[in-house]
């Protein structure tokens, strides 16, 4: 069976984009909802992520932020405040 060269061309000039999703709070019940609404939008639209929780004050005010939880995607705060359901996740997140 031959390959179509076009075809094999395509896929190999595909890059992954691996979406960073990080999750800004002390590991409160909402931290812990947000994180689990993050990863669940995620694996719903099938994308590459990582999940970062961060949870040392420091490195939270450092992104400016003076409520929590609040979701960063690759590094830029999206949301503060708030527990965002998988949907609206999904809109951030493509």
């Amino acid at each position: 069976m031959s390959q179509n060269p076009k075809l094999v061309c395509s896929l190999r000039r595909k890059e992954v984009i691996m979406k960073k999703i990080q999750i800004l709070g002390t590991g409160c019940p909402k931290c812990k909802a947000l994180t689990q609404n993050a990863e669940t939008a995620a694996k719903q639209l099938g994308i590459e992520y990582q999940i970062e929780k961060v949870t040392d004050i420091n490195k939270i005010m450092k992104f400016g932020i003076m409520m929590t939880p609040a979701l960063a995607i690759d590094g830029q705060v999206k949301v503060v405040g708030k527990v965002l359901s998988p949907e609206q996740i999904k809109q951030l997140l493509m």
